[in-house]
């Protein structure tokens, strides 16, 4: 009966380490390697190895996620000099990926794009609801997340964006 019961204290103190060390690293978002729309490769800690990144999940069809791109467009080129970058990830199929080139041209936007066309990425940081926004700091830690846009909502996205910069 000692013996059971010391298994279970074990047991139980176990699961609760893992669960506190679990909690704390979903905080870290994970190194994945990202294919980019103009054919070269990085990955997550390339990208915020020189300042904060902000990670939006979009597609074609999205007409929010549309929208809030020229404004994280704008964000991008406003801040990168301090380090800041937007990385695009498009969840769009194989297929539509001349979609997206076309797309992207007409609106001259100078953000990273990212190809997820089977959702790997999106899945593994929760970017399912498009768009979604993380904002990233150097370190790789998630400061804040947030998913749709309606139009004012950009106020937001800036401020996130400004205090991260500015601590």
């Amino acid at each position: 009966m000692v013996v059971s019961s010391t298994k279970y204290i074990l047991s139980v103190r176990f699961l609760l380490v893992l669960f506190f060390f679990t909690v704390i690293e979903a905080n870290v978002i994970p190194d994945l390697k990202i294919k980019l729309l103009n054919g070269t490769k990085t990955s997550l800690a390339e990208l915020t190895k020189d300042g904060p990144l902000m990670i939006d999940f979009w597609a074609t069809w999205c007409v929010p996620c549309k929208k809030v791109m020229k404004y994280l467009d704008e964000y991008h080129l406003e801040y990168k000099n301090q380090g800041f970058k937007v990385l695009m990830m498009n969840t769009d199929s194989p297929r539509s990926i001349g979609k997206v080139k076309s797309y992207l041209k007409s609106q001259n936007h100078q953000f990273l794009v990212g190809l997820d066309p089977n959702k790997v990425i999106s899945k593994k940081l929760n970017g399912l609801v498009m768009p979604t926004l993380i904002l990233v700091d150097k370190g790789g830690e998630i400061k804040w997340r947030h998913q749709g846009y309606l139009p004012g909502e950009e106020v937001e996205i800036k401020k996130q964006i400004s205090q991260l910069l500015n601590n």
